[in-house]
């Protein structure tokens, strides 16, 4: 072969390898959606689906990011953490970023992989503070925390119910088991008692009789349980079963339509901590009117997922780049207009801002309740005659 000959192949060499550079630089821009699809936590993943599905079409309705098509993708963790680890060693590398995972414990078995190859990670619902606490630039959430969370329950409860007998209840889960050390702490501190009873129960069991048992010979006022809609349901009923009449407290973990219907009437006068009314934020309107159109009621975390989205996508076409860290530092400097308000960042990659407030089933719905205790009444009139002064 000639020498110009070869100069002729190594230049068509090149100009194909630069060809293919481009054309995979300017690919779809692919999005892994995590959560669980089986099994009884199946309903919260097809809520964040449902929100993430929604707004990829919305951008690729108005082009894409930068002229890119995104695509989003699925994977079902199941709600388990060794499964989450897995998928993420699977997808590491193979995707632009992670919109997940739905179950703390699963975000936090991802993250170490994600986190460490430098991955763009955002989870819509995991409410664990630790998560953002590993110094990982490229972990961020647009959900609120346990410790807020905790702190508004406690907040109620030691205004609302002075004097109550508290027992505290989790199901093991890394979720359960940190919003009720948030929720214990701060309720020891504003009333200055200890709670009456403080356990667990295995998520696997079919009945949770033992632990009911024993909570109920405490004679609690109030129960406050963290963990997720499925065991919450079923506690609560087992409850009632046995003739206990405390009130009943969760989290967000219970905080779905679902929970609603699997605990039936005995839901009546249940309490759970969440955001705000989301139909009625301003900005939330035309995302919750098009979901409805297309996929039915709103799951609790739907616009979170929606958001998490929005957030990947702005951070990716802001920053001209798909490099997480890249993205991440850009992310960490702007706002995000999203469906739940202007989304801005801390330092550790949490919202500023996500107020938690409470809410009581009446007549078998979510209703939102005053944070604050009514005014105590003032002292009845006495119709006997002032002392004589001395």
């Amino acid at each position: 072969m000639s020498a110009r000959m070869r100069l002729i192949v190594i230049a068509g060499l090149a100009l194909l390898m630069l060809l293919a550079a481009q054309s995979c630089s300017r690919g779809p821009i692919k999005l892994l959606l995590a959560a669980p699809f089986t099994g009884d936590q199946a309903k919260g993943g097809q809520d964040l689906w449902n929100g993430a599905e929604l707004a990829v079409e919305d951008w690729n309705a108005k082009g894409g990011v930068n002229g890119r098509k995104v695509v989003l993708i699925k994977a079902d963790d199941k709600g388990d953490s060794d499964t989450a680890l897995a998928l993420a060693q699977e997808w590491s590398g193979k995707v632009q970023a992670v919109i997940g995972h739905y179950n703390s414990d699963c975000t936090e078995a991802a993250e170490e992989v994600y986190g460490k190859d430098h991955v763009l990670m955002i989870t819509p619902a995991s409410t664990k503070p630790d998560i953002t606490d590993r110094g990982y630039l490229t972990v961020l959430r647009v959900c609120g925390t346990n410790d807020q969370q905790g702190a508004s329950a406690a907040k109620y409860v030691a205004e609302h119910f002075p004097g109550a007998k508290v027992a505290v209840l989790h199901d093991k889960s890394s979720y359960g088991q940190d919003i009720t050390s948030e929720f214990l702490k701060n309720y020891e501190f504003l009333t200055k008692t200890q709670a009456v009873f403080y356990g667990s129960i295995d998520r696997s069991q079919a009945t949770f009789s033992e632990a009911i048992n024993k909570i109920k010979a405490t004679e609690p006022t109030l129960v406050y349980f963290g963990g997720v809609w499925p065991q919450g349901a079923q506690f609560l009923k087992e409850m009632r079963q046995a003739g206990m009449t405390s009130t009943f407290f969760a989290g967000d973990g219970c905080y779905d339509q679902t929970f609603l219907k699997e605990a039936g009437p005995v839901a009546e006068g249940a309490l759970l901590t969440f955001i705000p009314d989301q139909e009625k934020l301003p900005a939330a309107k035309p995302v919750v009117d098009a979901y409805k159109k297309k996929y039915g009621d709103l799951g609790p975390y739907s616009l979170y997922a929606y958001a998490a989205v929005q957030v990947a996508l702005e951070g990716i076409a802001k920053s001209g780049s798909t490099d997480g860290r890249e993205v991440a530092r850009t992310l960490l400097k702007i706002e995000v207009d999203t469906p739940l308000g202007i989304m801005k960042f801390d330092a550790k990659g949490d919202p500023q801002q996500s107020p938690y407030v409470v809410w009581k089933v009446e007549n078998g719905k979510f209703v939102e309740v005053p944070m604050a205790a009514p005014p105590a009444p003032p002292p009845a009139p006495t119709d006997a005659p002032a002392a004589p002064a001395a």
